[in-house]
């Protein structure tokens, strides 16, 4: 019977969520900036639109891009908390 070397990962996909050998939820938290800016890049032709209201906006705003950036974030430690921030605000 032939025996098979796996390779260690240090990081990976799991449920959504960034593992990673250090258990620092820092590479979660830039992976979820960096979907949650690919729904802002995607949305581009509706934030210019004037023909849709700001309230509707800011409900799309809550619904997709909060919901792609906080997926998971209930794992994250509280010092995260100003890279979420500096998103938001150059979103905003």
């Amino acid at each position: 019977m032939a025996t098979t070397e796996l390779k260690q990962s240090h990081n990976f996909v799991y449920l959504g969520g960034v593992i990673s050998a250090d258990s620092l939820c820092d590479k979660d938290v830039a992976r979820r900036i960096g979907i949650a800016s690919g729904v802002v890049w995607n949305l581009d032709d509706i934030w210019k639109s004037k023909e849709i209201t700001a309230g509707t906006k800011v409900k799309l705003y809550q619904s997709l891009v909060q919901s792609a950036l906080l997926y998971n974030s209930e794992t994250w430690t509280i010092k995260q908390e100003r890279k979420l921030s500096v998103f938001e605000m150059a979103v905003l």
